[in-house]
């Protein structure tokens, strides 16, 4: 229960007046601002718009309205494209291996969607840090039984969907053979 009563001000403990005396007298003579000529903004703000949420969304609908995976690869299979624009001898040049390869992405044990994502978000990187002939091993898909090679499938479709890939082959034995592609990719612009 509170207490209805106050307790009598102590005499030796300074006022709120004093206070502000002291204060006054510490810091001296002062210049009042002049009113500041801003006025409030003419337009008001516009509301915040998700964004990202909207992105997402619309990279749903494009993989729903895209056509299914070619079904028809098989697991030893060479898988081989080329930009339409591009000359024949870069092809060539890739498949003999003479390109650095610069970065690499294991796709072993990802389900199609994760895979699809880490595709998507590895090239990205790779073209950010100037890393254009990377290497995407997807395995031959020797446990996917009669589904045929998946991974394979989904990053032939993937590579061949994007507007930065200028080619892709599959890899020479050593590195990887037909379990894996080497990408070469445009330059950004800057």
């Amino acid at each position: 229960m509170k207490s209805r009563f106050r307790p009598a001000p102590d005499p030796d403990e300074p006022s709120a007046a004093d206070d502000a005396a002291l204060f006054r007298e510490a810091i001296g003579p002062v210049r009042p601002l002049k009113p500041s000529s801003a006025a409030e903004p003419s337009a008001p703000r516009p509301a915040p718009e998700p964004t990202q949420a909207q992105l997402d969304e619309a990279r749903v609908i494009g993989e729903l309205l895209a056509p299914p995976l070619d079904a028809s690869i098989e697991g030893g299979d060479e898988i081989a494209y080329l930009k339409t624009g591009q000359q024949q001898r870069l092809l060539q040049r890739l498949r003999r291996g003479q390109f650095s390869v610069r970065a690499e992405i294991d796709l072993h044990d990802m389900t199609s969607a994760v895979a699809r994502e880490a595709i998507r978000q590895f090239l990205d990187e790779s073209r950010r840090e100037d890393r254009l002939c990377v290497r995407i091993v997807h395995g031959k898909g020797l446990r996917s039984k009669a589904h045929g090679p998946v991974l394979k499938q989904l990053t032939d479709t993937l590579l061949r969907r994007r507007a930065d890939v200028l080619a892709f082959t599959s890899a020479r034995p050593a590195q990887g053979g037909t379990g894996a592609v080497i990408v070469l990719l445009q330059a950004l612009r800057t």
